[in-house]
């Protein structure tokens, strides 16, 4: 039996066959998708199957990959291994009086995020400095250090806001969502606050810079 025309679907002969890009052609038939130039098998440029004469072969560009299931996987998987790899470096450096983190993509990320949160703060300090004569600018003001924040908040309160979900990697870690409340926390190490999610009532360690105070 002879197989069909990749373009006209007749039957293809031998004697004219030409057997390109998982399909059979007629001779005549294998030509340009765009200009129909005939081409041979020194010229052509396959696309999808179809032949293009290099004048007319498709430019490729990039594409936005969609959130599929598996791809959502994936990203999940990569964060919950930048957050072992983190707390991995955080061990390692325990009791050296510093903590190297590694500079993953999801480390930047973070990193970005929370400059930005600084910037927004830092003038919203400034704006408030403006109508009080005897306040100094922020630049001239001290901050308190990422340890006081943590253990007093604003106000003196131990409420806080959770700015990105976590999947607890260990049991005695606390999974979090994004816009979730914690409530009572307390600063254990560089890196690491102890709390409550009001949502789902655990109590455990969570990544300090994945909540702010409220």
């Amino acid at each position: 039996m002879n197989p069909p025309c990749g373009r006209c679907n007749k039957p293809v002969y031998p004697t004219e066959k030409v057997n390109c890009l998982d399909k059979y052609w007629h001779k005549g038939c294998f030509s340009c998708e765009v200009c129909k130039m005939a081409l041979s098998m020194n010229n052509y440029k396959g696309f999808n199957k179809r032949p293009y004469c290099s004048m007319h072969y498709p430019k490729t560009s990039y594409t936005i990959v969609t959130d599929t299931p598996e791809n959502l996987r994936l990203k999940q998987q990569s964060m919950l291994n930048s957050q072992a790899l983190y707390k991995e470096e955080f061990e390692k450096n325990r009791g050296k009086g510093f903590s190297v983190v590694t500079d993953t993509p999801e480390m930047q990320r973070l990193k970005k995020t929370q400059d930005q949160i600084s910037n927004i703060k830092y003038h919203e300090d400034f704006e408030k400095s403006k109508v009080r004569s005897d306040a100094p600018p922020p630049e001239n003001r001290q901050e308190p250090s990422s340890q006081e924040t943590l253990a007093t908040g604003p106000g003196g309160g131990r409420h806080f806001q959770a700015l990105y979900s976590y999947t607890a990697a260990e049991a005695d870690e606390v999974s979090l969502q994004e816009g979730d409340l914690i409530w009572d926390v307390e600063p254990i190490d560089e890196g690491w606050v102890f709390g409550s999610n009001q949502r789902t009532g655990q109590r455990g360690m969570l990544p300090a810079n994945y909540v702010r105070p409220v």
